[in-house]
């Protein structure tokens, strides 16, 4: 379990990038933070591994406050994924995802094996792990990125707008290969995205932010939709669109789940 207590971050000038937030990601859980670029959505995912030191108030892992731990150990126990991989460009893509693995003791030829397996796992062929990752396409270095992200088995997860630099195509394709490693492993996920679509895909819980890390509503996505609790939660989730307002229809003997202007979405199931 993660926890957010009133946490605050003010930089070098007095601009204030978060103010006062709290929050409890449960474990085993996936909580997007979602909102607009320069709302504070990466910086509090950084405070959790202490690449950001907050201004103010705590952040505690299974009730263990962050700051009490060496930083270096720390990152090296939290699993942590960027938009755009992060891969050392001059390091093979097996020796890339077993880096961790070895600083933390492995031997060189284990954790190289144990990352031909979590290729596999992340929908790779393991004979890529010779190559490096110019030789990889961007879907396929994010792919990457995940695994080297899990070769150290951690509890926690950071996932920063991870999928953001790949082409609509594989970022669902990405999508829907997260949901299935999270249904297998039961990671605790912290999950930053701008995109509502994909917070209401991955998030069982989704944390919409205002300027300053505010908290505009946090819930279910079920919830949000249903009731949102202001006009800026309305607006951004898009609550009055078309593709949001569905129906039922009969069509052919069957019930069809259309949006607001008749297009259809879906079939029911009976």
């Amino acid at each position: 379990m993660i926890e957010f207590e009133s946490v605050s971050k003010e930089y070098p000038g007095g601009a204030a990038a978060v103010s006062g937030f709290s929050c409890t990601v449960p474990s085993h859980r996936t909580v997007v933070l979602l909102g607009s670029s320069g709302c504070g959505k990466t910086t509090l995912l950084r405070m959790v591994n202490r690449m950001v030191e907050p201004s103010a108030g705590r952040v505690l892992i299974d009730g263990e406050d962050v700051r009490g731990r060496d930083p270096v150990e720390l990152r090296r126990s939290i699993g942590y994924v960027m938009q755009h991989g992060g891969l050392l460009p001059h390091r093979t893509i097996a020796d890339n995802v077993a880096t961790v693995p070895v600083l933390t003791g492995t031997p060189r030829r284990e954790a190289r094996r144990a990352a031909a397996a979590l290729l596999e796992r992340v929908g790779l062929d393991p004979a890529l792990g010779g190559r490096y990752p110019a030789q990889l396409s961007g879907g396929q270095q994010q792919r990457v990125g995940v695994a080297r992200a899990l070769a150290a088995d951690p509890n926690i997860l950071l996932m920063d707008e991870p999928f953001g630099a790949v082409d609509p195509i594989v970022r669902r394709d990405l999508q829907r290969e997260l949901l299935q490693l999270q249904a297998e492993l039961g990671k605790t996920i912290v999950f930053v995205t701008h995109d509502v679509d994909e917070a209401f895909l991955l998030g069982d819980e989704v944390v919409l932010l205002e300027a300053g890390g505010r908290i505009a509503q946090r819930g279910a996505p079920a919830e949000l939709i249903a009731r949102p609790a202001s006009d800026f939660v309305r607006d951004f989730i898009g609550a009055d669109r078309a593709e949001r307002r569905l129906r039922a229809v009969e069509v052919s003997g069957r019930r069809v789940a259309v949006d607001g202007e008749g297009r259809p979405v879906g079939v029911l199931e009976p």
